[in-house]
């Protein structure tokens, strides 16, 4: 075999294997945007919106956030403090009736805290907590957001651009679902949805049953 059919033959099989290498890539780039619509929900929207519709944009950074993420596991709580937890919740929750705000805050603590717990970055550093909640709760981490917006808003309501007690009760019953998340079991542990051992509890969907009250008061 002459030399030059040497080189020919080296040079075809290098071009069929870079054509293959980017067949693969634009393959994965194809398949990556339904996976990630698939895996982060309504988050995916929020991401693409965040970034005036540029979906490559959006998709780089939510696959960022699973590179940097994606391997974190959830460390499980004992029942003691599961239970603490609950409590602290229960005690926001009733207090919501006569201050919301404060309400609020402690809401918005309580999760940093419980996440904190549950192995996620510490609250102090929101953002990356917030990102990688998203990874592993994306269907519920925007009630984190509006929590920590509402406890964060000017305290003179409305009237200074604050939020107004019904818009601090929707936030609260979206905080409430990544709550029931986190304080859950693990999946692989006792499945998706708690069984507490003194009886069942709220169950996520359900609406609290003192923000329900105080919404039909006000209504």
């Amino acid at each position: 075999m002459s030399t030059g059919l040497i080189i020919a033959l080296i040079v075809i099989a290098a071009v069929v294997v870079v054509l293959a290498a980017v067949l693969t890539l634009r393959a994965r780039r194809t398949r990556r945007g339904p996976d990630l619509r698939q895996r982060f929900g309504p988050e995916y929207d929020r991401a693409v919106a965040r970034h005036d519709g540029d979906t490559r944009a959006a998709e780089r950074e939510l696959t960022e956030r699973i590179e940097r993420h994606g391997d974190l596991r959830e460390r499980p709580l004992e029942p003691a403090e599961r239970e603490r937890y609950e409590a602290r919740w229960t005690a926001a929750q009733e207090r919501f009736v006569d201050s919301p705000r404060e309400a609020a805050a402690e809401a918005d603590r309580l999760i940093a805290d419980l996440a904190g717990a549950r192995g996620f970055p510490d609250g102090g550093q929101y953002e990356e907590q917030v990102a990688a909640l998203s990874v592993h709760h994306a269907r519920h981490v925007d009630g984190y957001r509006r929590i920590h917006r509402a406890a964060r808003a000017n305290p003179n309501g409305t009237q200074d651009g604050g939020p107004g007690t019904e818009e601090m009760r929707e936030a609260m019953v979206e905080a409430r679902a990544l709550f029931d998340d986190l304080v859950s079991p693990s999946r692989g542990d006792h499945g998706r949805h708690r069984v507490a051992e003194d009886g069942p509890r709220h169950h996520r969907g359900h609406l609290p049953s003192v923000l329900h009250g105080r919404r039909t008061k006000e209504g």
